[in-house]
């Protein structure tokens, strides 16, 4: 109500009626839908940040074993490309490097004009993983994120027939 006060008495300069982009009602008042923000916060995100950016879909068998959709790429895992120059190579994760958004992929190189062999680099979220490097951690990542995703879906008709029971 106090936010809704000041809207009305102290509307934006830039706009008329306090207007976000777009011109729909915003959900989340204290949530930024500007452009340059969200550039700025993106490009200026720490490590830790960016380690949950770039992620990658997890492969269809994967999704089903572990009901999880998507997971931070690390070190050893083995991934697939499926978008851009190099779709369809596949390789061992051999850097996660986060300062360029990028992923290095062993046998993904290209030849410099000097002849030097240097690594492609390749955004997470055009890979898939299909090997996931398994340690303690990664498991109890897989463990909290799975029961939620278990919740969620669409209503079966065994679903229905059991509220009937109760």
């Amino acid at each position: 109500d106090h936010y809704e006060l000041r809207k009305i008495f102290f509307p934006s300069p830039r706009c008329s009626g306090g207007c976000s982009a777009g011109g729909a009602m915003k959900f989340q008042p204290d949530v930024s839908s500007s452009r340059r923000k969200s550039r700025k916060a993106h490009f200026n995100a720490s490590s830790s940040q960016r380690r949950i950016i770039m992620s990658s879909a997890l492969s269809n068998e994967l999704r089903k074993k572990h009901s999880v959709r998507s997971m931070p790429v690390r070190k050893d895992d083995e991934v697939s490309v499926v978008r851009g120059t190099y779709k369809g190579r596949e390789g061992k994760v051999i850097q996660c490097y986060r300062k360029k958004w990028v992923i290095h992929i062993d046998r993904i190189t290209r030849e410099k004009q000097s002849g030097a062999t240097v690594q492609v680099g390749i955004h997470p979220s055009k890979c898939v993983i299909t090997k996931l490097k398994l340690d303690k951690d990664r498991r109890a990542i897989l463990e909290r994120k799975a029961p939620s995703k278990a919740k969620k879906g669409k209503y079966t008709e065994q679903d229905a027939a059991m509220q009937d029971v109760d």
